[in-house]
């Protein structure tokens, strides 16, 4: 679980990042990055989730 959250904020940060480049700069790249890193991150948090429903029974 520790693992998935160190993850999760590591992708995170990345696409904050990127997001912030497409947004304020216009960077076309980083916003192709941003979005893929964010279908990552969906699926991640979906895992944390189930782990985290797991763990509290």
């Amino acid at each position: 679980m520790k693992n998935l959250f160190k993850s999760i904020s590591e992708n995170f940060e990345a696409f904050s990042k990127d997001a912030s480049d497409h947004v304020e700069k216009g960077n076309k790249a980083a916003g192709t990055r941003a979005r893929k890193v964010s279908l990552g991150i969906e699926k991640q948090l979906k895992e944390f989730r189930k782990k985290s429903i797991e763990a509290s029974k």
